[in-house]
């Protein structure tokens, strides 16, 4: 069944009345497809009206939704002859961040992701996408392994931030991010990186320092989570919802402030409602980002790419 969230309660009502009346269509002979029908269009105006007008919290709960594709949908989806490549070749295998080479509409390409798992089970596999070093040392490797063979890096960005723990500490955590971050930065290839759904402090920027960063239309990408930072300036995580207005974390805000350089569209109702369309909308846009910068001269591409990163947040202040 559908997971809805607390501010679709009218839209889960009319949904939970069509396929009641789509219930009794079936275990009678009453044709009440008329009345099905100025349901599912009532539907689609509560949609379009709330889409059109949520707040900062709200996309925060949409991006979080556990029906959201994650990056190894995303993999699933759009690339094919997927080889995973495992392990930083130091300590051990993080599954928080997956990898490998495979090939994008025809192109070969080194794609790099979080992935947070979508029941128990793969969630505590994955550590719900919170990396440690070796993750972000694995990403490293992968980067390196982009520019010894001439590939493109893709990366699919979705975490709540690195995970925090006193292990992850001890292996020096904030080294393995920074060294990740100066390797996408000096990267001589092309360097896409998309949002598509949180996009966490270090732990997001780690495998996001590229030529062209895109987010889904719902996803969000901030320093600290709102709970985070409500606990820091209210002492409460009670206003997160304040602190989620206050940090500018919407795609649309981020791409006033030049930290994006694009947004892309989402089915009407977010990603998890139509995940075909929105792979497709998510293809196109990360084939129309390769396209422009591929053939570009490598050192263009790296000075190109540290130049965004010093001019970003100077606009739309």
């Amino acid at each position: 069944m559908r997971t809805f969230l607390d501010f679709e309660k009218p839209i889960a009502e009319l949904e939970a009345k069509i396929d009641e009346l789509r219930h009794m269509t079936a275990q009678s002979d009453i044709d009440i497809a008329s009345e099905v029908k100025r349901l599912e269009q009532k539907t689609d105006k509560l949609l379009r009206q709330t889409y059109a007008k949520l707040t900062a919290w709200q996309k925060v709960q949409v991006a979080r939704h556990p029906e959201r594709p994650h990056g190894l949908d995303c993999i699933q989806a759009l690339l094919a002859e997927f080889t995973s490549l495992a392990g930083d070749r130091a300590f051990s295998e993080d599954r928080a961040i997956v990898g490998g080479v495979g090939r994008f509409r025809g192109r070969s390409v080194m794609v790099i992701a979080h992935e947070k798992g979508h029941d128990m089970a793969s969630r505590v596999r994955h550590n719900f996408g919170m990396a440690r070093p070796e993750g972000y040392r694995k990403a490293k490797r992968l980067m390196d392994l982009a520019e010894r063979f001439k590939l493109p890096v893709i990366a699919f960005v979705d975490t709540a931030g690195a995970y925090p723990g006193v292990d992850a500490e001890a292996r020096g955590q904030a080294e393995a991010i920074a060294a990740a971050i100066d390797r996408g930065l000096s990267l001589s290839v092309p360097f896409v990186a998309v949002v598509i759904g949180e996009g966490g402090s270090g732990g997001a920027i780690a495998i996001a320092a590229a030529n062209r960063v895109l987010m889904l239309e719902h996803a969000v990408y901030s320093v600290i989570s709102p709970e985070g930072c409500a606990s820091i300036l209210w002492r409460s995580s009670d206003n997160a919802a304040d602190a989620a207005e206050a940090l500018r974390l919407t795609a649309q805000d981020l791409l006033k402030l030049g930290v994006i350089d694009g947004v892309v569209t989402e089915p009407l109702g977010g990603a998890h409602r139509d995940r075909e369309a929105a792979f497709t909308a998510l293809g196109n846009a990360i084939d129309a980002a390769l396209t422009d910068l591929v053939g570009k001269d490598g050192a263009h591409l790296v000075a190109e790419r540290r130049q965004k990163f010093l001019e970003m947040g100077r606009q739309g202040l």
